[in-house]
Formats: structure tokens, sequence, C-alpha cells
């Protein structure tokens, strides 16, 4: 038995539904789907998500918001109308938004959340109904009806364990098609609470683990994994086996396809994660495994939005609980790090840049007050490129590789950090090497490259 997501590039359009629901319907172990919000239909398109994203600004704004309303319910209808559905949902559409802002007009994280899951939501609602009228026994369910718990975060919602018996309770008698919204679950109060954006990823891992299945099939517009960014590197060649670490470093630094934090809940059942693509639906994909044969170097990644926080002090390293207390006042400000390379005397913090945003000034006074360090600077516009395989650790001259391609490309190398698993290396460059140096450090492990 299979659980399958689409991403909003397979639902975007009637002509996408019908795709998925040929996928679905032709195989009788995909069972469970999971769907995000219509995406972009070519590439000036905007998608539902962002149209509810311009409703809640317009509504907290005070606003007139009716004609984006009228946008949002005209995208539904189009899909009706393509698919030609015979009892049309969207005035049910209408009368959920409006209940939504009457609710939650004046808790705005309650509106974001409600609002930007409506668009998940609403999908699964009509693909169920349009199956059904197609004469396959279709069931929709959401999140709270299925008991889907997350934490009580907005926006940045985390799964409760007991959600995962409590799921395969739910849907273990149910006949037929599974339709379920990805993106978002419910806190014990029945408010909504969506994952980051991009978790309907997330939704389809914790229902393939709560129902043990066979295989997760993760179907987007790309036919698997490549070795590096397409829009880098043209023709990347294509991974056809993975591991969850190996996924988990490369999405970690700029791989899209796959939500990271999606990878837990397979990881812990040891579930296979198939990336398939909707228009070749036969083309084999990426599979991610536990294990793997060990090939070296396997892809290349690089993300922006990264500032390193360097400080300098003499004798740090005979100075007992120094790293300790660092980290508690990072703790103190809710702030997570990515990296922490270390001489005898230095340490650097690498953060995602967003996490300074009105805390910068207070993180720096801090550790000058609290930790007395000889000098302190905040180096921003930082770039992370990653090289990942499991077959690094035992291949002499990995990381000679990568610094002769940046050498020959004149790119000034800021840090080198490598984890204690040895699968993959870090090294931070300024973001505007971000792509000359993917195109480099590429070519130098896969001996091609074509420019973009």
């Amino acid at each position: 038995m299979k659980v399958c997501k689409f991403g909003g590039s397979s639902v975007a359009d009637e002509h996408q539904i019908r795709k998925i629901l040929n996928i679905i319907n032709n195989d009788s172990e995909r069972k469970y789907i999971v769907v995000s919000a219509p995406g972009k239909r070519f590439k000036d398109d905007v998608k539902v998500t962002d149209m509810f994203i311009t409703l809640i600004e317009a509504i907290l704004n005070a606003s007139n918001y009716d004609e984006i309303i009228e946008q949002i319910l005209n995208r539904y209808k189009q899909i009706e109308d393509g698919l030609e559905v015979n009892h049309s949902l969207i005035s049910h559409f209408n009368d959920v938004i409006h209940v939504y802002i009457k609710q939650y007009k004046n808790n705005p994280d309650r509106l974001t959340d409600a609002l930007k899951s409506c668009g998940e939501d609403f999908n699964a609602q009509l693909i169920a109904n349009y199956n059904n009228e197609q004469g396959i026994k279709t069931t929709y369910l959401s999140p709270g009806d299925i008991e889907l718990y997350v934490s009580d975060e907005p926006g940045n919602a985390i799964v409760l364990n007991e959600s995962y018996e409590r799921i395969n309770k739910k849907l273990n008698h149910i006949e037929g098609k599974v339709i379920i919204p990805g993106f978002f679950g419910i806190n014990k109060s029945g408010d909504v609470n969506t994952f980051s954006r991009g978790g309907s990823d997330i939704t389809g891992a914790i229902i393939a683990s709560s129902m043990n299945c066979s295989v997760y099939e993760n179907f987007t517009d790309v036919s698997g994994i490549f070795s590096a960014n397409p829009n880098v590197v043209n023709n990347p060649a294509s991974i056809l086996q993975l591991t969850y670490e190996e996924m988990r470093e490369l999405s970690y630094a700029g791989f899209n396809v796959f939500h990271d934090e999606a990878l837990l809940p397979v990881y812990r059942s040891n579930i296979p994660v198939n990336i398939k693509n909707t228009n070749e639906p036969d083309h084999p994909g990426t599979l991610i495994t536990t294990t793997r044969t060990s090939t070296g170097v396997v892809g290349v990644s690089c993300d922006k939005g990264f500032v390193s926080i360097n400080m300098k002090k003499y004798l740090m390293n005979r100075e007992i609980g120094f790293t300790r207390r660092l980290l508690s006042i990072l703790e103190d400000l809710n702030i997570s790090y990515e990296h922490m390379p270390s001489g005898i005397d230095d340490i650097s913090v690498i953060l995602r840049a967003h996490q300074l945003h009105n805390k910068e000034e207070i993180l720096k006074n801090r550790i000058i007050q609290e930790l007395h360090v000889d000098a302190l600077s905040i180096e921003k516009n930082i770039a992370v490129l990653m090289i990942v395989g499991l077959g690094m650790k035992t291949l002499v001259g990995t990381a000679n590789k990568a610094t002769e391609a940046f050498k020959n490309e004149n790119i000034n190398l800021k840090m080198i950090n490598q984890g204690s698993s040895e699968i993959s290396m870090m090294f931070g460059i300024e973001e505007n090497d971000a792509d000359k140096a993917t195109r480099a450090v590429y070519k130098a492990y896969f001996n091609t490259v074509n420019e973009k």
C-alpha cells in the first residue's frame, strides 16, 4: 500500500488533476493521497497560497478584500468548469472563507493559518468530489477528521507523537481512495496550525508513517533529484538512489524538491521515499532509502542567506564552559545555529540571516558583556555550499577537489566544516559567488558542466 503526495504544479489546473487521478486510479496500491494547493500554471501565474496571503494582508490592513476572494474562488471555479463537475463546491468555499474571517479577524496568527490552509483544503475537497463523480469511491478527510494533532505553533507546527496511532485508527477502516489536504494539522483546541511553507511533504510523510506503507511517493514536476540545481547547471546528472541522511543534507542547502523536515517520520519508520514526476509517471525517479552502495560525492548544493558571528578570545580553549555560555545566549534569544567551526582562540557561529531580525544588537551586547571576547564581528551575505555523499569518508582528496575548484575560479573561501558522519562538507563563500562556485565544484566532481 502506497501514500502519494502531489505538489502544487501537479494539481495546478484541471489538466494536471486528470493526470494525477489517472496515476492514482490505475494503481490499487495508491490509496492515501495528499494534495497541495494549486500552484503555477505558467511562469507568471500566481500560486493559490500566495493569493490567500494577499487576502490576509488586505484583511489585516483593513483594506477591501472582496475582489481578492472573488479571484481565489474563480481559480477553483475554472478547475471545476474544466473538469465539468456536477456539484459545485464554490459556494461552500466562500462560506468557509467568511467564517474564518469573522472568527479570527482580531487574531492575526490564527487568521493567517486558517486562511492559508484553505488552499490545500479546498483542492482536496474538489478533487475528491470529482473522482467520486467519475465512479471511483473517494473520501475526503481533513486533518481534523483523522486527528492529525500538532503543536500550537502557527506557521511552524510540529506533529504530536500521539497523532500517528490516531491517524492509523481513523484511516484503517476507510474503503476506496482517501484524499487529504497537506500543509496543516490542528491543535488540541481544534484550531488550524500550518507547517512551514512547503509542508504538504510533511503531511504525506506523517500519513505514510502512520499507515506503515510500502513506499511514500512524492510527485512533483521533475523526474527525481539531480546532482546540482538545474537552474544553475544545465542537464546535471540524475540521482537514482539516496539515503535519508544525504537527502537531508542536500535539502538543507537549497534542494527544494523535498521538504527536509518531511524525512523524519519516514526515516523513523524506515519507509522508502520515491520522488517522481507527475508528467512522466513511469520514470523511476529517485529512491530515498536507509542505506545504499557508497559511490563518493552524489550531489552539490548551495543556499544563500547566512551570516557568521565571529568571536576571538585569547586562551579560549582553556576557558571551561565558554561554548556552553554562548549556546545559552542563543537559546535565550530563541536562535538556532547551523554550523560552528572553531580554532583554539576563535569560534564562528553560522546562522540563517532571518534569525537576527530585531536581535542583532541584543546578541552582540550579550556576547561582549557575558563572554568578554577580545573581538566580535558579524559577517553577512554568506552562501553555504555543501558537497554530499556517503563515499566521501573513504575517498582521499575529496576536499582538495573543491578547494582547487574555488582557487581556479578565484573564489574566496571563508570557512570549511565537516560533520562527524563525514557524509558532507560545508564551505562558506560570498553570496555573489554562489552560482559560479556551484558550477565549478560540480565540474570538479562530475567532470562536466554547462553554464546557464
